[in-house]
Protein backbone atom coordinates (compact mmCIF):
# COMPACT_ATOMS: atom_id res chain seq x y z
CA UNK A 1 0.00 0.00 0.00
CA UNK A 2 1.32 3.41 -0.93
CA UNK A 3 2.07 5.86 1.85
CA UNK A 4 2.06 8.83 -0.51
CA UNK A 5 5.75 9.67 -0.21
CA UNK A 6 8.43 8.92 -2.76
CA UNK A 7 10.91 6.20 -1.91
CA UNK A 8 9.78 5.24 1.59
CA UNK A 9 8.67 1.71 0.76
CA UNK A 10 9.89 0.12 3.99
CA UNK A 11 9.50 1.92 7.31
CA UNK A 12 8.49 1.63 10.95
CA UNK A 13 5.84 4.32 10.35
CA UNK A 14 2.32 3.67 9.20
CA UNK A 15 0.71 5.55 6.31
CA UNK A 16 -1.07 7.88 8.71
CA UNK A 17 2.06 8.45 10.81
CA UNK A 18 3.91 10.18 7.98
CA UNK A 19 1.37 13.00 7.76
CA UNK A 20 1.26 13.99 11.43
CA UNK A 21 2.96 17.28 12.33
CA UNK A 22 5.84 15.78 14.28
CA UNK A 23 6.42 12.98 11.76
CA UNK A 24 6.09 14.85 8.48
CA UNK A 25 9.07 16.99 9.45
CA UNK A 26 11.33 13.94 9.12
CA UNK A 27 9.32 11.84 6.64
CA UNK A 28 9.30 14.53 3.94
CA UNK A 29 13.08 15.17 4.15
CA UNK A 30 13.71 11.42 3.98
CA UNK A 31 11.48 11.15 0.92
CA UNK A 32 13.31 14.08 -0.68
CA UNK A 33 16.60 12.33 0.02
CA UNK A 34 15.26 9.14 -1.62
CA UNK A 35 14.32 11.18 -4.68
CA UNK A 36 17.82 12.64 -4.88
CA UNK A 37 19.31 9.18 -4.29
CA UNK A 38 17.40 7.59 -7.16
CA UNK A 39 17.92 10.57 -9.49
CA UNK A 40 21.64 10.73 -8.63
CA UNK A 41 21.41 14.36 -7.46
CA UNK A 42 24.12 15.18 -4.95
CA UNK A 43 23.50 17.09 -1.72
CA UNK A 44 25.52 19.99 -0.36
CA UNK A 45 28.13 18.65 2.09
CA UNK A 46 29.51 20.85 4.86
CA UNK A 47 32.83 19.36 6.01
CA UNK A 48 35.83 20.21 8.15
CA UNK A 49 39.12 20.64 6.33
CA UNK A 50 42.64 21.77 7.21
CA UNK A 51 44.56 24.63 5.60
CA UNK A 52 47.96 25.78 6.91
CA UNK A 53 47.41 23.56 9.93
CA UNK A 54 44.18 25.40 10.75
CA UNK A 55 40.67 23.97 10.80
CA UNK A 56 38.32 25.45 8.19
CA UNK A 57 34.76 24.73 7.06
CA UNK A 58 34.62 23.61 3.44
CA UNK A 59 31.46 23.12 1.35
CA UNK A 60 31.44 20.35 -1.24
CA UNK A 61 28.92 17.81 -2.56
CA UNK A 62 28.05 14.29 -1.50
CA UNK A 63 25.91 11.54 -3.01
CA UNK A 64 22.97 10.26 -1.02
CA UNK A 65 24.48 6.78 -1.39
CA UNK A 66 27.31 8.00 0.83
CA UNK A 67 24.91 9.71 3.23
CA UNK A 68 22.87 6.54 3.67
CA UNK A 69 26.04 4.39 3.50
CA UNK A 70 24.11 2.10 1.19
CA UNK A 71 26.50 1.36 -1.68
CA UNK A 72 24.59 0.99 -4.95
CA UNK A 73 21.23 0.24 -3.31
CA UNK A 74 18.11 2.16 -4.30
CA UNK A 75 15.45 3.48 -1.95
CA UNK A 76 13.43 0.29 -2.47
CA UNK A 77 16.31 -1.70 -0.93
CA UNK A 78 16.36 0.36 2.28
CA UNK A 79 14.45 0.29 5.57
CA UNK A 80 13.90 3.61 7.33
CA UNK A 81 13.56 3.49 11.12
CA UNK A 82 12.36 6.82 12.44
CA UNK A 83 13.12 7.96 16.00
CA UNK A 84 15.13 4.83 16.67
CA UNK A 85 18.34 3.84 18.42
CA UNK A 86 21.39 3.18 16.25
CA UNK A 87 22.29 -0.10 17.93
CA UNK A 88 26.00 -0.23 16.91
CA UNK A 89 26.67 2.77 19.20
CA UNK A 90 25.10 1.09 22.24
CA UNK A 91 28.37 -0.80 22.82
CA UNK A 92 29.95 2.48 23.94
CA UNK A 93 27.50 3.20 26.76
CA UNK A 94 26.49 1.38 29.94
CA UNK A 95 23.15 3.21 29.97
CA UNK A 96 20.64 3.11 27.13
CA UNK A 97 21.46 5.71 24.48
CA UNK A 98 18.80 7.96 22.99
CA UNK A 99 17.22 7.45 19.62
CA UNK A 100 18.01 9.61 16.61
CA UNK A 101 15.61 10.95 13.96
CA UNK A 102 16.49 8.41 11.25
CA UNK A 103 18.29 5.08 11.25
CA UNK A 104 18.88 3.60 7.80
CA UNK A 105 19.08 -0.19 7.44
CA UNK A 106 19.16 -2.59 4.54
CA UNK A 107 16.45 -5.21 4.11
CA UNK A 108 18.55 -7.79 5.94
CA UNK A 109 18.48 -5.64 9.07
CA UNK A 110 22.06 -4.41 8.82
CA UNK A 111 22.58 -0.95 10.28
CA UNK A 112 23.90 1.52 7.72
CA UNK A 113 23.63 5.10 8.98
CA UNK A 114 22.26 7.25 11.84
CA UNK A 115 21.06 10.71 10.84
CA UNK A 116 19.53 13.66 12.62
CA UNK A 117 16.92 15.22 10.30
CA UNK A 118 15.87 18.85 10.04
CA UNK A 119 13.29 20.52 7.80
CA UNK A 120 14.02 24.25 7.84
CA UNK A 121 12.95 27.31 5.89
CA UNK A 122 15.17 29.87 4.20
CA UNK A 123 15.16 32.80 4.82
CA UNK A 124 14.62 33.32 8.52
CA UNK A 125 12.73 36.45 9.54
CA UNK A 126 16.02 38.08 10.59
CA UNK A 127 17.85 37.37 7.32
CA UNK A 128 14.86 38.06 5.04
CA UNK A 129 15.60 41.81 5.22
CA UNK A 130 19.13 41.23 3.88
CA UNK A 131 20.17 40.74 0.23
CA UNK A 132 19.26 37.25 -0.98
CA UNK A 133 22.88 36.07 -1.02
CA UNK A 134 22.90 36.58 2.77
CA UNK A 135 19.71 34.66 3.49
CA UNK A 136 20.13 31.86 6.00
CA UNK A 137 18.30 29.10 7.82
CA UNK A 138 18.05 28.22 11.50
CA UNK A 139 19.01 24.99 13.25
CA UNK A 140 17.75 24.02 16.71
CA UNK A 141 19.81 21.14 18.10
CA UNK A 142 18.83 18.49 20.65
CA UNK A 143 21.30 16.99 23.10
CA UNK A 144 20.71 13.60 21.43
CA UNK A 145 22.39 15.01 18.32
CA UNK A 146 25.54 16.05 20.14
CA UNK A 147 25.73 12.70 21.95
CA UNK A 148 25.53 10.91 18.58
CA UNK A 149 28.20 13.32 17.33
CA UNK A 150 30.53 12.16 20.13
CA UNK A 151 29.72 8.45 19.75
CA UNK A 152 30.10 8.60 15.97
CA UNK A 153 33.44 10.38 16.18
CA UNK A 154 34.82 7.76 18.54
CA UNK A 155 33.36 4.86 16.54
CA UNK A 156 35.38 5.96 13.50
CA UNK A 157 38.72 6.25 15.32
CA UNK A 158 38.48 3.81 18.23
CA UNK A 159 41.54 1.90 17.00
CA UNK A 160 43.55 5.02 17.93
CA UNK A 161 42.31 5.13 21.54
CA UNK A 162 45.77 5.34 23.08
CA UNK A 163 46.73 8.35 20.96
CA UNK A 164 43.37 10.02 21.56
CA UNK A 165 43.78 9.63 25.31
CA UNK A 166 47.14 11.40 25.14
CA UNK A 167 45.52 14.33 23.33
CA UNK A 168 42.88 14.82 26.04
CA UNK A 169 44.71 13.65 29.17
CA UNK A 170 46.29 16.92 30.30
CA UNK A 171 43.16 19.03 29.81
CA UNK A 172 40.68 16.52 31.22
CA UNK A 173 42.50 14.74 34.05
CA UNK A 174 42.89 17.96 36.04
CA UNK A 175 39.14 18.59 36.20
CA UNK A 176 37.75 17.94 39.69
CA UNK A 177 34.03 18.55 39.04
CA UNK A 178 32.67 18.42 35.51
CA UNK A 179 29.43 20.06 36.65
CA UNK A 180 31.06 23.00 38.45
CA UNK A 181 30.31 26.20 36.57
CA UNK A 182 33.30 28.16 37.86
CA UNK A 183 35.84 25.41 37.23
CA UNK A 184 34.53 24.56 33.78
CA UNK A 185 34.46 28.14 32.49
CA UNK A 186 38.16 28.38 33.34
CA UNK A 187 39.01 24.99 31.80
CA UNK A 188 37.23 25.63 28.48
CA UNK A 189 40.29 27.01 26.58
CA UNK A 190 42.33 23.87 27.29
CA UNK A 191 39.39 21.57 26.51
CA UNK A 192 38.72 23.32 23.20
CA UNK A 193 42.41 23.17 22.33
CA UNK A 194 42.36 19.40 22.94
CA UNK A 195 39.33 18.96 20.68
CA UNK A 196 41.00 21.09 17.99
CA UNK A 197 44.12 18.90 18.20
CA UNK A 198 41.95 15.78 17.98
CA UNK A 199 40.16 17.09 14.89
CA UNK A 200 43.38 18.18 13.22
CA UNK A 201 44.61 14.60 13.62
CA UNK A 202 41.46 12.72 12.61
CA UNK A 203 39.30 15.01 10.43
CA UNK A 204 39.64 12.60 7.50
CA UNK A 205 37.42 10.19 9.47
CA UNK A 206 34.43 12.53 9.50
CA UNK A 207 31.07 11.22 8.27
CA UNK A 208 27.51 12.50 7.72
CA UNK A 209 25.51 13.27 10.86
CA UNK A 210 22.86 15.91 10.17
CA UNK A 211 20.57 15.99 7.13
CA UNK A 212 19.03 19.44 6.78
CA UNK A 213 16.36 19.72 4.10
CA UNK A 214 15.73 23.30 3.01
CA UNK A 215 12.56 24.82 1.62
CA UNK A 216 12.86 28.33 0.27
CA UNK A 217 10.20 31.03 0.14
CA UNK A 218 9.94 34.42 -1.52
CA UNK A 219 11.19 36.44 1.42
CA UNK A 220 8.79 36.32 4.37
CA UNK A 221 5.84 35.26 2.22
CA UNK A 222 4.58 31.64 2.31
CA UNK A 223 5.08 31.36 -1.48
CA UNK A 224 7.81 28.94 -2.62
CA UNK A 225 10.58 30.17 -4.87
CA UNK A 226 10.99 28.43 -8.23
CA UNK A 227 14.06 26.51 -7.03
CA UNK A 228 12.58 25.62 -3.69
CA UNK A 229 14.26 22.54 -2.19
CA UNK A 230 17.70 21.17 -1.41
CA UNK A 231 19.55 19.12 1.20
CA UNK A 232 22.52 20.23 3.27
CA UNK A 233 24.47 17.42 4.92
CA UNK A 234 26.66 18.29 7.90
CA UNK A 235 29.52 15.98 8.78
CA UNK A 236 29.94 15.23 12.48
CA UNK A 237 33.17 17.27 12.58
CA UNK A 238 31.70 20.28 10.75
CA UNK A 239 28.55 20.15 12.87
CA UNK A 240 30.64 20.22 16.04
CA UNK A 241 32.17 23.55 15.01
CA UNK A 242 28.73 25.14 15.45
CA UNK A 243 29.19 24.82 19.20
CA UNK A 244 32.98 24.59 19.46
CA UNK A 245 33.80 27.87 17.74
CA UNK A 246 33.88 30.66 20.34
CA UNK A 247 33.54 28.24 23.28
CA UNK A 248 37.10 29.05 24.37
CA UNK A 249 36.31 32.75 24.76
CA UNK A 250 36.22 34.14 28.33
CA UNK A 251 32.83 33.83 30.00
CA UNK A 252 31.31 34.41 33.44
CA UNK A 253 29.15 31.29 33.23
CA UNK A 254 28.77 28.24 31.01
CA UNK A 255 26.86 29.03 27.81
CA UNK A 256 25.05 26.33 25.85
CA UNK A 257 27.81 26.01 23.25
CA UNK A 258 30.43 25.71 25.99
CA UNK A 259 28.37 22.99 27.65
CA UNK A 260 28.18 20.99 24.42
CA UNK A 261 31.94 21.39 23.92
CA UNK A 262 32.75 20.21 27.45
CA UNK A 263 30.48 17.19 27.05
CA UNK A 264 32.17 16.27 23.77
CA UNK A 265 35.64 16.50 25.32
CA UNK A 266 34.61 14.39 28.31
CA UNK A 267 32.98 11.71 26.14
CA UNK A 268 36.00 11.38 23.86
CA UNK A 269 38.44 11.30 26.79
CA UNK A 270 36.53 8.72 28.82
CA UNK A 271 35.85 6.58 25.74
CA UNK A 272 39.55 6.64 24.88
CA UNK A 273 40.33 5.31 28.35
CA UNK A 274 37.77 2.54 28.72
CA UNK A 275 35.75 2.27 25.48
CA UNK A 276 32.50 2.53 27.43
CA UNK A 277 30.88 5.37 29.36
CA UNK A 278 27.57 6.39 30.91
CA UNK A 279 26.71 8.85 28.19
CA UNK A 280 23.23 9.69 29.50
CA UNK A 281 24.63 10.38 32.97
CA UNK A 282 27.26 12.70 31.50
CA UNK A 283 24.63 14.72 29.65
CA UNK A 284 22.26 14.82 32.62
CA UNK A 285 24.98 15.76 35.12
CA UNK A 286 26.53 18.52 33.01
CA UNK A 287 23.37 20.64 32.66
CA UNK A 288 24.67 23.87 34.23
CA UNK A 289 21.16 25.03 35.02
CA UNK A 290 19.88 24.80 31.44
CA UNK A 291 17.19 22.48 30.14
CA UNK A 292 18.74 19.22 28.97
CA UNK A 293 16.64 18.44 25.88
CA UNK A 294 17.63 21.54 23.89
CA UNK A 295 21.37 21.82 23.32
CA UNK A 296 21.68 25.07 21.36
CA UNK A 297 20.35 27.00 18.36
CA UNK A 298 22.05 28.60 15.36
CA UNK A 299 20.48 31.65 13.71
CA UNK A 300 20.30 32.32 9.99
CA UNK A 301 23.21 34.75 9.69
CA UNK A 302 25.61 32.50 11.59
CA UNK A 303 24.38 29.49 9.58
CA UNK A 304 25.26 31.32 6.35
CA UNK A 305 28.83 31.86 7.58
CA UNK A 306 29.25 28.08 7.61
CA UNK A 307 27.16 27.26 4.54
CA UNK A 308 29.08 29.40 2.05
CA UNK A 309 28.17 27.65 -1.19
CA UNK A 310 26.48 29.74 -3.88
CA UNK A 311 24.04 26.87 -4.39
CA UNK A 312 21.96 28.35 -1.55
CA UNK A 313 20.88 31.09 -3.99
CA UNK A 314 19.76 28.52 -6.58
CA UNK A 315 18.62 25.37 -4.83
CA UNK A 316 18.85 22.07 -6.70
CA UNK A 317 15.18 21.08 -6.83
CA UNK A 318 12.34 22.94 -8.53
CA UNK A 319 9.17 23.53 -6.53
CA UNK A 320 7.23 21.28 -8.91
CA UNK A 321 9.07 18.16 -7.74
CA UNK A 322 6.64 18.26 -4.80
CA UNK A 323 4.22 16.47 -7.13
CA UNK A 324 6.77 13.68 -7.64
CA UNK A 325 7.73 13.42 -3.96
CA UNK A 326 4.13 13.61 -2.67
CA UNK A 327 1.53 11.53 -4.52
CA UNK A 328 -1.74 13.19 -5.59
CA UNK A 329 -4.28 13.64 -2.81
CA UNK A 330 -1.88 13.14 0.07
CA UNK A 331 -1.20 16.81 0.77
CA UNK A 332 -4.81 16.94 1.98
CA UNK A 333 -3.79 14.66 4.87
CA UNK A 334 -1.54 17.31 6.37
CA UNK A 335 -2.88 18.92 9.53
CA UNK A 336 -1.26 22.36 9.81
CA UNK A 337 -0.85 23.82 13.26
CA UNK A 338 -3.86 26.02 13.98
CA UNK A 339 -2.19 29.30 14.93
CA UNK A 340 -4.20 32.37 15.85
CA UNK A 341 -1.71 34.76 14.23
CA UNK A 342 -2.08 32.90 10.92
CA UNK A 343 -5.87 33.02 11.17
CA UNK A 344 -5.80 36.77 11.76
CA UNK A 345 -3.26 37.40 9.01
CA UNK A 346 -5.03 35.41 6.30
CA UNK A 347 -8.69 36.09 7.18
CA UNK A 348 -9.08 39.33 9.13
CA UNK A 349 -6.81 41.85 7.41
CA UNK A 350 -8.55 44.70 5.68
CA UNK A 351 -8.55 44.19 1.93
CA UNK A 352 -8.03 47.29 -0.17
Amino acid sequence: MSNGLYGIFNSNRTVNDHWGKNCFNSSFPTSTACYMLDKNIKAIYITLDVSDNKLIIQPSEISLNEVFNCGNKTSRDLYFCFESVYAPYQQFSFDAIDGIDLVVKDMDGNYLSPLEVKLTVIPTSQTSVLPEEKWGSEIVVRSATTSYCALGMFDSVRSFSKDIREIFETACSSIQMWDNDYEMTHKMPSLCKAIDDFQLAYYTYQKPLLMQTLWKTQGQSPILTDQAFDIVIWSDYAFSRLFLDNSALPAETMRRGMRASARLARCLWELSKSGKIRVVDIYRQMAFGNQTDKEFAIGGSLWRKYVTTDRIQNLALNKNIVHEIIEPGYIDRLMPERRFDQTLYFTMREKN
